[in-house]
């Protein structure tokens, strides 16, 4: 059985929502480190795609360090690694300028997209927002510090 979701759309790649739904997964913490994760046999099985996809799919989590393999043992979700508040929001920078020119191609207001980030967020971690967002145009939206 797979522990995670994945509601294939069509049009998109079954890898890339593939390795979407177990990254969420792990974010989520319903793939906590040192949990199983599927063999490329079962998530071709269980998910019904080419057994060549799921290896590049399990290939892919073990190359960003989110699976880590043990002989004997199998695949399993690795630890996170140790890194710099800076580091992390670094790699979101491709994914953030992509979002951004989204919004702005679709004419979408600051204020609407931090709203909606704000949603997404507390859906996925399941809080409540302790600090109100500061939605000054001119500082670009950030909360003060």
């Amino acid at each position: 059985m797979i522990p995670f979701r994945v509601h294939f759309e069509p049009g998109r790649s079954l890898f890339e929502q593939t390795v979407y739904a177990a990254k969420k997964a792990m974010i989520a913490g319903q793939l906590r480190p040192g949990d199983p994760f599927p063999s490329i046999r079962t998530l071709s099985r269980e998910l019904k795609i080419n057994p060549n996809t799921a290896h590049k799919i399990v290939t892919h989590l073990i190359a960003e360090g989110l699976l880590e393999t043990r002989p004997g043992i199998g695949t399993s979700v690795a630890a996170p690694p140790d890194s710099t508040r800076r580091e992390r929001t670094d790699l979101l920078g491709h994914d953030v300028e992509a979002l951004v020119l989204e919004a702005k191609r679709l004419n979408i207001e600051l204020e609407d997209l931090l709203d909606s980030v704000a949603a997404h967020w507390n859906r996925l971690t399941r809080s409540i927002p302790q600090n109100p967002i500061n939605r000054n145009p001119q500082d670009g939206g950030r909360k003060p510090r």
